[in-house]
């Protein structure tokens, strides 16, 4: 790591040496805790605390004895790849009893334990508050009956608590994503992907149950991600008389010629009258009115098991550092805290405020307050339902607005899994707001010869499951054809442009906007969706595709290390795409367990490679079995793959062998991910409801005249919002020679990866350490605010 600036804040004298930190999942299981258990007890190492396992959750800390165990760092090698978690969960009554939990401190104190890793749901979070508030009344109870003595209530006498929500559910206030939702997502993905073929084949109706009890966020997205008819949720009752519109719906749909309609129950879905609403009620609703060949699936623990995703695994390793600063840190007078997650920032907020909100979201619906909870699940939960609305229903014509104008949309650059979830939301957004949507034919190039079609709502059916670009694209910048480009704009009456892509599509935008002087025809709203696997978009922390390309490098990283089980030690270099942006290879490389990752944004040199490889060989001398190392493609010229796979093939010589495997194109394919397809759907909602806006305002005596920076823009999320920045202002954040933003938000989670390797290094912590509080938000905030 190069010498970090004075002015940061590094967490090198915050020391664990003295302490010890339990560690502890309870609940129900979810995929990734593993992840989050790996971090702590690598982090609390590092900062040279002694970390224990409690197994079976509260039951184990009750029970004592072999329950509560003290790890090391290979304790928890291997982990981050299953789901579940390895130190086991269960619900314990005795806690909730004082008896039980005078046990527990009992048993802590015995080891030494005043910090407590709590991963888990609100009920588990709630009972670790209690025991926190009764602590010092607990050892004073221990040291009267004489099993403790009075030096250790002295010196024991505080007990820090810091929680990390593990569910799948996503029903925790105060967080945007709780670890286990995005995997469970991804179940409940590839089900429906699954089904919607053989669906097709017979014309059938299906009702898919997800999980769900008290909130609608599965049964939400995953309704978003696959485009389902119809979706019942907890939160958001249907309206008197939804039994009819439903059928209407369907039969509407099967009218369009569409083969097939997937209804999504949430398990917990109620009426207005907070009646319930299952899937065997709504399956014979379909038979009865409609007579459709209906069937039920119902998904179960199927969502609870698996692998944890990419994003799983990453939000679990940022929280498990994040929570071991958090105990380090903490003093008599802090709170509780919980680790979240707010857009794409860690933070740290009240524990018990959190329980609160939560807690509140249950009384509104009791109460029938539905609109209250909604608003109380947080902006996320209600732009989402904002967004399926305006999707999944189609008005009649008669009820449109009819504004006239010609919107086009277009990608640009190398396809991105997630494009056509985008294309489908902007068609559908821009008819309901009533625009005329046109669909631009292999991009800059089929604009310039005039591939360009009007798109209807139907059109765009069934989009958001497929990968790849189904408009076709090209890389071509619009530079060399723009007469071209501004006669077909004038032809077709093109009154604004959506361009879809990746730096490409950045640069083209860029060059029509310096070509406003020469052709009035680009005098008009201009809107960027950030659309590539590399990430390498600047004026955005994330871009359309870049999750599946992830989950793809994790997934095959995972069969890469798992084909070398069972022989002996084996070291693997991969090399990912991602042209001079490592985003891919760094995050593949946090989310897959990898040793180091090279890229060409922290440049490397011999003297570093063989620090590696010496750091692998010693690793490898204890009972650590395979090693990994990711490598961008073009992160330096001279050392290329080839060259580190001999190097370490050479330096491991008796100790471990190599084997090299070069990802190659396997990471553009493939089905979206559910995040990709719920991003690209949701930014470009907000995208044309922006291009609604600019059209009002610069529609002047019968035409669009916009000439302004403003009316260009890239729809970019930047830490926690989404924000439109004029492309114009972005020009000096990008470096145009090598494709890429000259500032990396990734770059900070360098340190985070070779602290889970083993390596020392410095981690800048400025970022973090401040607690905040619950944001109580505005109706008017969802439309302004986070994904």
């Amino acid at each position: 790591m190069a010498d970090q600036p004075a002015d940061k804040k590094l967490f090198e004298n915050l020391s664990g040496a003295g302490k010890a930190i339990g560690v502890l999942t309870s609940g129900g299981d979810a995929q990734g805790m593993n992840a989050a258990v790996r971090a702590v007890v690598r982090m609390g190492i590092y900062v040279e605390a002694k970390v224990y396992f409690i197994y079976e959750g509260y039951q184990g800390m009750v029970d004592g004895g072999d329950n509560i165990v003290e790890v090391s760092w290979e304790s928890v090698s291997s982990i981050l790849q299953v789901g579940g978690t390895v130190i086991g969960s269960a619900r314990c009554k005795e806690f909730r009893t004082r008896e039980g939990r005078l046990k527990a401190a009992f048993n802590l104190i015995q080891r030494g334990i005043t910090n407590l890793c709590v991963i888990g749901g609100d009920g588990s979070l709630t009972g670790a508050n209690l025991f926190r508030e009764e602590w010092s009344g607990l050892l004073e109870e221990l040291a009267q009956s004489g099993k403790i003595e009075e030096e250790a209530v002295k010196k024991y006498v505080y007990l820090n608590i810091v929680g990390m929500v593990g569910s799948i559910d996503n029903d925790f206030c105060g967080t945007d994503m709780t670890i286990g939702t995005d995997s469970a997502l991804h179940r409940i993905i590839e089900v429906v992907d699954a089904i919607m073929t053989t669906a097709q084949s017979h014309q059938r109706t299906f009702v898919l149950e997800v999980m769900g009890r008290h909130c609608g966020y599965l049964a939400l997205v995953s309704a978003l991600a696959c485009g389902a008819d119809w979706v019942f949720i907890p939160e958001y009752p249907p309206e008197e008389g939804w039994e009819e519109q439903m059928c209407v719906k369907l039969s509407e749909n099967r009218a369009r010629k569409k083969r097939l309609n997937i209804i999504i129950v949430a398990e917990g879905a109620i009426d207005s009258h907070n009646k319930p609403i299952t899937s065997e009620k709504v399956k014979d609703l379909v038979v009865q009115q409609l007579g459709f060949d209906t069937r039920v699936t119902i998904l179960g623990h199927v969502q609870r098991g698996g692998t944890p995703s990419a994003f799983d695994r990453i939000l679990a390793s940022r929280m498990g550092v994040e929570a071991v600063l958090a105990l380090l840190e903490a003093t008599p007078d802090t709170p509780a805290c919980v680790v979240s997650l707010s857009g794409n920032q860690a933070v740290r907020l009240p524990l018990m405020e959190c329980v609160q909100m939560t807690q509140e979201v249950q009384k509104a619906m009791d109460e029938r307050k539905f609109c209250e909870a909604v608003r109380l699940r947080g902006r996320s939960f209600e732009n989402n339902l904002n967004t399926y609305k305006l999707l999944s229903h189609r008005r009649p014509d008669a009820e449109l607005p009819k504004t006239n104008f010609n919107v086009a949309v277009l990608n640009v650059g190398a396809p991105a899994a997630g494009m056509n979830a985008a294309v489908r939301s902007a068609v559908r957004v821009g008819i309901t707001e009533g625009h005329n949507m046109f669909a631009v034919i292999d991009g800059f190039e089929g604009f310039a010869r005039g591939q360009i079609k009007e798109i209807s709502w139907g059109d765009v059916g069934g989009w958001t499951g497929q990968g790849g670009s189904l408009l076709g694209t090209k890389r071509t910048l619009p530079a060399k054809y723009l007469e071209k480009i501004a006669d077909q704009m004038r032809a077709n009456n093109i009154n604004a442009l959506m361009v879809i892509g990746g730096f490409e599509a950045y640069e083209s935008c860029l060059q029509l906007a310096e070509a406003r002087a020469r052709f009035e025809e680009f005098c008009i709203p201009i809107c960027v969706l950030p659309a590539t696997i590399s990430n390498n978009v600047p004026g955005t922390d994330f871009s359309i595709g870049a999750d599946t390309a992830l989950n793809a490098i994790v997934e095959t990283c995972d069969r890469i290390k798992q084909s070398a089980s069972g022989t002996k030690r084996r070291v693997f270099i991969i090399e990912t795409m991602g042209g001079y942006c490592g985003y891919l290879a760094n995050m593949g490389g946090l989310a897959a367990g990898a040793d180091a990752a090279y890229v060409f944004e922290e440049q490397f040199d011999i003297r570093e490679l063989q620090a590696n490889v010496e750091h692998l060989t010693e690793k490898m001398k204890t009972s650590i079995q395979r090693g990994l190392v990711l490598r961008n493609e073009n992160s330096n010229e001279n050392y290329t793959t080839d060259f580190i796979y001999q190097l370490y093939s050479e330096e491991g010589k008796g100790v471990f062998d190599c084997r090299k495997n070069v990802l190659g194109h396997m990471q553009q394919g493939g089905a979206p991910s559910p995040f990709d397809r719920n991003f690209g759907t949701k930014i470009s909602a907000k995208a044309v409801q922006w291009i609604s806006k600019k059209l009002k305002e610069t529609y002047r005596k019968g035409k669009v005249f916009a000439n302004t920076q403003d009316s260009v823009c890239l729809l970019g999320m930047r830490r926690r919002n989404l924000l439109f920045q004029p492309v114009v202002d972005l020009k000096d954040q990008a470096d145009f020679v090598h494709r890429i933003p000259k500032e990396q938000w990734w770059l900070k989670l360098r340190p985070l990866m070779k602290i889970l390797a083993k390596y020392k290094t410095s981690y800048d912590v400025s970022d973090s350490g401040q607690l905040e509080h619950v944001a109580r938000h505005s109706p008017k905030e969802a439309e302004t605010g986070a994904i």
